[in-house]
């Protein structure tokens, strides 16, 4: 598995698929972290220092988050970081549709199929859109829901927080209640591994819409 990470990081290095590749990146940013980490972290996309280096999350606003992981117990190692668009968008701008769409299906659903984590954490609204395209963060962040058979938590993005203390106080709330999401979900997946059957399995589309 960690050789098929690999295989996807290598291609994300050498990519031309959207116009992403001739805006100026330095590096791409395929992501790192544990092959089977029970939690996944899917940020926007890299910013300056993560475009010089390589590496999601290295700037400040990759300092927080290891702060963050630190105050629940748990160090960058233990889980997966990366982001929904793998180049830097020139001047730190949003990214583009296109450059969603590209990314995401050649890469990003390739890696969660590989690390297959119980708990994907959205850090900012074009993450968190991916699984609840119509919503607002400032409704929903912090509030886990079930889609299929992974918890999807969307957070406010440690960037945004580091520049508005009312964001940064939210989203420190948030992640303490990560390990209880963690525990609750890894409870469900053993009752589900010992109760399920192909024919009893509810429509994706219900458990999309149910809360945890």
């Amino acid at each position: 598995m960690a050789e098929s990470l690999e295989l996807i990081a290598s291609e994300v290095r050498s990519c031309t698929k959207c116009p992403l590749h001739d805006a100026g990146r330095t590096h791409p940013v395929p992501g790192e972290g544990r092959h089977n980490a029970q939690i996944m972290f899917i940020g926007e996309g890299p910013g300056f220092h993560e475009d010089q280096s390589g590496r999601p999350f290295v700037g400040p606003s990759g300092n927080f988050l290891n702060e963050m992981l630190q105050m629940i117990g748990m160090r960058r190692e233990d889980v997966f970081i990366t982001n929904v668009v793998k180049c830097r968008p020139p001047g730190n701008r949003d990214p583009e549709q296109i450059e969603i769409d590209t990314c995401t299906q050649a890469y990003l659903h390739r890696q969660i199929e590989l690390i297959d984590p119980k708990v994907i954490v959205t850090l900012g609204r074009y993450s968190m859109a991916l699984w609840f395209p119509s919503a607002r963060i400032s409704h929903i962040h912090g509030k886990p829901r079930k889609v299929g058979k992974r918890l999807i938590v969307p957070f406010f993005h440690p960037a945004a927080a580091l520049h508005q203390q009312s964001l940064r106080d939210t989203l420190l709330e948030d992640f303490k209640k990560l390990p209880e999401f963690v525990s609750q979900v890894a409870a469900t997946w053993d009752s589900d591994s010992e109760s399920e059957k192909p024919d009893d399995q509810p429509p994706q589309e219900a458990q999309q819409l149910s809360l945890f």
